[in-house]
């Protein structure tokens, strides 16, 4: 193994070798631009900026104890970031032949013998030029790549230059599921027991081990907690089924919507006394429950549940790359017709999570499959895909558009992947005032995401009526 190389984080490994033959562990994400940019810029920028961050010129090598990082010796920028023509087929419109290309690209697997990304270039797409990239999970999780793409664009700060990593820390990376895989030893009980502030600070104080972890905290309390946890996760009964779920066939379609104002979820979660999240996944809830009922399916009382990523580290680290969240279960109640009615019962839903140990279990989970061979890493994250129907992720962005290369970044959007036979990725993201949805279906178990994404914003409006008619201060 060449001296450069370093050794990939168990988490990291897992997802690498999550791809199976209908979903490839990528991020998707597209960028709108305004005006269009050259090739040529394009290329410089990500040559400035995006190389800075070492993993964009390694590959990755596996052997038998698991992969690790190495520097790519026939690095080439040309290969990573490609230029087309968008193809538009009799009676599309550009959006849909957008989005016909991004869910062939969220088909197409990355060069394995190179570094795991790949930006293209679509010009003269709506008056300007459109960027689909590609980025393989196990680089890193939303969070990080979020911080990586904000980076890149103009006036973006460069990541901290890493300092030379010392041989008693070489293992800092895994520091998460050194703590959380031994859960039911004495010494996980006093790792996992920094229980005071939530699951939050729990984290914050295990990002530094070599800090005191014992203190004055009720240690069979929080191991009592961590055994209920485990319970719950391990006996969480299949999910419910529906014409969502099911064996899906690999073929990716992709749909996201045009933003709605911000301000008026903002008024909604105020009204109601909900967050903004409560909001938003209350419509997601409304507009697949009303999906399914135009398609003569019958989902009242029903739920179904999507597995949520929960950010584990401090969002100043981002910088640093890899995977580091947890997943929680988090029922949607597709069933319910009344918003207002349904907006509560996902609040409610919520603060169950809000203080569970399930989101740091799912993340040993993952330690522990970054270990295994791929048979038994299969049928451990089979578990996590018969409990859930879909999984989601709602990611805040920057409050005002961005420029990249001059030109003003006007819609962002990005999936996120589905491991085993899960079907279905819903992703939420805030960008300049408005907030968007997006959508990565499987052909067989949703041809028409689309379908759904339009019911986002009469769900949304239903919602808003309702809460401005009700009398003030019965709201909440």
């Amino acid at each position: 193994m060449p001296q450069s190389a370093h050794r990939m984080s168990r988490v990291d490994t897992a997802w690498l070798r999550m791809d199976n033959d209908v979903n490839l562990m990528m991020i998707v994400g597209v960028w709108l631009l305004q005006p269009g940019i050259t090739f040529e810029a394009l290329c410089e920028r990500i040559n400035d900026k995006l190389l800075k961050y070492p993993r964009f010129h390694q590959k990755v090598v596996q052997d038998a104890a698991g992969a690790s990082w190495v520097d790519d010796d026939a690095f080439d920028l040309h290969r990573h970031i490609v230029r087309e023509k968008l193809r538009k087929k009799k009676g599309q419109t550009e959006r849909q032949a957008l989005q016909q290309r991004a869910g062939e690209l969220a088909n197409t697997a990355l060069d394995p013998e190179h570094p795991l990304w790949q930006f293209c270039l679509i010009d003269h797409y709506e008056g300007g030029s459109a960027l689909i990239a590609r980025i393989h999970h196990c680089i890193g999780d939303g969070i990080a790549l979020i911080s990586v793409m904000m980076s890149i664009t103009d006036g973006g700060m460069d990541p901290p230059k890493r300092k030379k990593r010392e041989p008693a820390d070489a293992q800092e990376e895994d520091w998460l599921s050194d703590a959380v895989i031994k859960p039911l030893t004495d010494l996980a009980t006093k790792a996992i027991g920094m229980y005071g502030g939530g699951v939050a600070k729990s984290m914050e104080m295990l990002s530094n081990p070599q800090q005191g972890m014992l203190g004055s905290l009720d240690m069979a309390r929080t191991g009592y907690k961590v055994m209920g946890d485990v319970a719950a996760l391990a006996l969480l009964p299949d999910d419910s089924p529906t014409r969502l779920k099911g064996k899906p066939e690999g073929k990716k379609i992709v749909a996201w919507s045009e933003p709605m104002p911000l301000a008026d979820v903002k008024t909604i979660g105020k009204g109601l006394g909900c967050s903004i999240n409560d909001v938003l996944l209350a419509c997601v809830a409304g507009a697949i429950g009303n999906y399914l009922r135009d398609k003569g399916d019958d989902p009242d009382g029903q739920e179904i549940r999507a597995m949520v990523p929960v950010n584990l580290r401090p969002l100043d680290k981002a910088w640093q790359l890899g995977n580091r969240f947890g997943l929680a279960p988090l029922v949607l109640p597709i069933g319910i017709h009344n918003p207002i009615e349904r907006v509560f019962a996902v609040r409610a839903r919520m603060n169950q999570l809000k203080d569970s140990y399930q989101p740091l279990l799912a993340f040993a989970v993952l330690s522990v499959a970054g270990l295994m061979i791929k048979p038994v890493q299969d049928a451990i994250l089979g578990m996590f895909a018969k409990k859930a129907t879909a999984v989601m992720t709602n990611v805040p962005g920057p409050a005002v558009p961005l420029k990249f290369c001059g030109s003003t970044l006007r819609q962002t959007m990005f999936w996120v992947p589905a491991s085993g036979d899960i079907g279905m990725g819903v992703s939420i993201l805030s960008y300049g005032g408005g907030v968007q949805f997006g959508l990565i279906t499987d052909r067989h178990l949703c041809p028409d995401p689309q379908a759904v994404i339009d019911r986002f914003e009469p769900e949304f409006q239903k919602l808003l009526t309702m809460t401005l008619m009700l009398p003030w201060g019965e709201a909440a």
